[in-house]
């Protein structure tokens, strides 16, 4: 046989082996995905969304997603920030010959126009103004104010944006969610914070039965509400503490005059503009399980009386230092119940009864409320 029958018979065998590769792979794929199509489970796909084709040379299409669903505090703002104020007055001259002025919040109680604020915010100012979310501006007169509960009222003319309802603040629950609003350092208007309640019933200085919460609180926002998640106003913020005792810095200790003593002041300030508070008589200290065990006292709620005011309701009654007072009409006073915000229950010449501990015996003495002693 010749070299050139011996290259032709080399060039067939090569490309029989070719073939017979490619021809195994191509089977070999066909039987893998018939296999792999019976064996494996099915799964839907999703459906697909409208894609746009983009052309070749123009920008990729964006899709803007709205989100139908808002939280319960976006809702909350949107309904009460309206009847949140700015209030601006013009006291006492300042240095350089003009009125100081100064600024904190407020919030619109009523379609009236009565308007709740600080009474610290403006003591002493000639004249008021409020300013509303949108920036009008307006005039507002004094209608009262009470120096204990810091709280003052406050009347603008004209038609109102809106007012927030009240809410009942001895349902307040530790750890509920508040939102306050204001005016931070008097720039900028219908700030929010978010926070929960902290604490209740709490005592600082001589303002009492006061609201904690972690909310920001900040110079301005004073006479602001603090708003539940209903809408209602819970509180009205009076302060903040920023150092303790010992001069170590605090965070987050903002507080607020309830909601239920700040309707009483209100209510009694628009009708007779005073506050005829309900007197006993009494100096007192607040019991703590500290004081208790210090006074070896059988009860860990209540006040001690430290001083009997003479001719008082309390002396007549025949009340006495070290006696522990634990209820008024069955109404105990503990660490949600003050007993400043339980007399603000009661009207003078109202007459209750004190549930009294002497001695470790218990005693029930009845007492005719009198008005406070300016």
């Amino acid at each position: 046989m010749s070299r050139s029958s011996n290259g032709w018979m080399v060039m067939l065998v090569l490309l029989g082996i070719l073939f017979g590769v490619v021809g195994g792979g191509i089977m070999g794929g066909l039987v893998g995905m018939y296999v792999a199509r019976n064996n494996t489970p099915q799964i839907a796909a999703p459906v697909p969304q409208e894609i746009k084709a983009v052309t070749p040379g123009q920008p990729p299409v964006v899709q803007n997603l709205t989100v139908s669903a808002t939280s319960e505090v976006v809702e909350t703002v949107r309904k009460v920030e309206a009847a949140v104020v700015t209030v601006v007055t013009n006291g006492g001259g300042n240095a350089f010959g003009g009125d100081a002025q100064a600024s904190g919040s407020g919030v619109v109680i009523s379609q009236e126009g009565h308007v709740i604020t600080n009474n610290h915010v403006v003591e002493g100012s000639n004249n008021v103004a409020v300013i509303y979310s949108d920036g009008t501006r307006v005039s507002a007169n004094m209608v009262g104010a009470d120096p204990l509960t810091d709280i003052a009222v406050l009347k603008v003319e004209g038609k109102v944006p809106t007012f927030v309802p009240f809410g009942d603040s001895s349902a307040l629950q530790l750890g509920e969610w508040v939102i306050a609003i204001g005016s931070p350092l008097g720039n900028y208007r219908g700030s929010v914070t978010v926070g929960v309640v902290s604490g209740l019933n709490r005592r600082v200085a001589s303002q009492e039965g006061l609201i904690q919460t972690d909310a920001a609180i900040n110079h301005g926002n004073s006479g602001g509400p603090l708003i539940n998640l209903a809408g209602q106003i819970v509180g009205i913020n009076t302060l903040v503490v920023r150092d303790s005792v010992g001069g170590a810095p605090a965070e987050g200790l903002g507080f607020s005059v309830p909601a239920n003593t700040v309707r009483s002041v209100a209510e009694q300030l628009i009708a007779r503009g005073r506050i005829d508070y309900p007197f006993i008589g009494i100096s007192y200290t607040e019991v703590t399980p500290q004081v208790a065990a210090e006074q070896n006292l059988t009860t860990k709620n209540g006040v001690i009386i430290t001083q009997v005011t003479p001719n008082s309701p309390a002396a007549r009654a025949g009340l006495q230092n070290r006696d522990v007072v634990t209820a008024i009409d069955n109404n105990p006073i503990d660490q949600e119940n003050s007993l400043r915000s339980i007399l603000f229950r009661y009207r003078v010449g109202d007459t209750v009864a004190l549930t009294v501990e002497r001695g470790g015996k218990a005693m029930q003495i009845q007492i005719t409320l009198v008005a406070r002693p300016a």
